[in-house]
């Protein structure tokens, strides 16, 4: 009789674990979109800041633009009780979880939080190692949306059996929750992370800077930009690689770099996690987070990530084929100083295995070039594009046939 009942256990748990798979593939038909306390505030969390970040959020305009998820991230926790749960600094969230959770979900907003596959945090908070699935029944009880998953303090572990376990501590918690993979790409996460997560980290950690490297690993968008090649066949609905949060707003780059930033995460189909101050947002930052078309390019249904598609050098052309026949281009300059482009379009066909998927024919077809910064029409593919590009900077627009304005 015993046998029969471990079996049956068993058995219902691999059913529990294949339903999550299934499931999880769901949770994230397209790349996340909301807003990371982390890349401005860092320990600097209270439950004051999360509810004035959910009402600016939806203020603003963003909400009704396609973001979601606010995340609190490290030094929201203190240690555990008597019982191993996990307990939340009491004088920065004196409400709880679940109380800042409703007030996020009474917005139309989803609710994300932070833990760690180590014994101790980033920040030298508690982790989740060895409290796996109490953690995860206490999320789900406190009705969280979204865990971000780090990876400091990983004591020798597998990468992907330390995620695994998460994994399926989330499968059996009782409510669907998006799990992000923060493993920083060291073990390669984007040839395991699939039925693991839902995305996963491709770099370390992103700093407000267009073209740097710090000594301790912290990237630029040029650098973490250039670790994104090679990557496009492991995204897809379900499971996206995330070249890591947004910088738009935060005051280190230019107006110019922002809309570069935002346009070549968009194009590769990363999960769109600002993390400025949604308080105090200029119009100029606000226009670059909420602009639509560029949105709709990340948020297109065919999900693919685009990819490097020629390298002049300080000139780039990345692609992203989208659904309706369509693609998605970023001429992007490397350099800090204007570059003349004379791009002819019947030269340079589409050759990638990802077009196989669409309709997409540059050499058959005539589309309309439409700018999706300045919304302007620059003329058809049959004729070469000519412009001037910033340093920096890129153009970014969208090829329509004239049958689909």
């Amino acid at each position: 009789m015993k046998t029969k009942v471990i079996l049956i256990a068993v058995i219902l748990t691999a059913f529990i674990l294949t339903s999550y798979s299934q499931t999880n593939r769901q949770l994230a038909p397209t790349p996340p979109m909301g807003w990371n306390s982390w890349n401005k505030f860092g320990c600097n969390v209270s439950e004051k800041l999360i509810k004035e970040m959910a009402d600016a959020l939806v203020k603003s305009g963003m909400k009704d633009a396609g973001y979601q998820y606010i995340v609190i991230d490290d030094c929201w926790q203190t240690g555990r009780d008597k019982d191993g749960n996990i307990i939340p600094d009491a004088e920065r969230f004196p409400s709880g979880m679940k109380a800042l959770a409703d007030y996020i979900h009474s917005k139309g907003l989803k609710f994300g939080i932070y833990s760690c596959a180590g014994s101790l945090t980033c920040q030298g908070r508690p982790g989740s190692r060895g409290y796996q699935f109490q953690d995860a029944r206490q999320y789900a009880a406190w009705n969280v949306d979204y865990l971000k998953y780090d990876w400091c303090s990983d004591e020798g572990q597998n990468a992907k059996a330390a995620y695994k376990t998460m994994s399926d501590a989330l499968a059996v918690c009782g409510r669907s929750i998006v799990f992000s993979i923060c493993e920083w790409g060291e073990a390669k996460p984007w040839e395991w992370g699939n039925g693991i997560g839902n995305l996963w980290r491709t770099t370390a950690d992103i700093r407000d800077c267009f073209d740097c490297q710090l000594d301790w690993g912290g990237l630029g968008v040029l650098q973490i930009l250039d670790k994104q090649v090679g990557l496009e066949s492991y995204a897809g609905p379900g499971h996206w690689n995330d070249p890591d949060m947004l910088e738009v707003g935060n005051g280190g780059m230019t107006t110019g770099e922002y809309k570069a930033h935002f346009s070549l995460w968009s194009l590769l189909a990363a999960p769109l996690m600002a993390g400025n101050d949604l308080r105090s947002m200029t119009p100029e930052i606000k226009e670059i987070l909420t602009n639509k078309d560029v949105i709709a390019v990340n948020q297109d249904t065919l999900g693919l990530q685009g990819y490097k598609f020629i390298d002049f050098g300080d000139l780039e052309v990345w692609v992203k084929p989208l659904a309706g026949g369509e693609a998605a281009f970023c001429f992007l300059n490397r350099s800090n100083v204007p570059i003349n482009l004379d791009y002819d379009w019947k030269k340079h066909g589409m050759y990638h295995e990802s077009f196989s998927k669409t309709t997409f024919n540059i050499k058959t077809n005539e589309y309309d070039i439409i700018d999706l910064w300045t919304k302007k029409n620059l003329g058809k593919t049959s004729q070469n594009l000519k412009t001037t590009i910033a340093g920096h900077e890129v153009l970014m627009v969208r090829l329509k046939m004239e049958k689909n304005h």
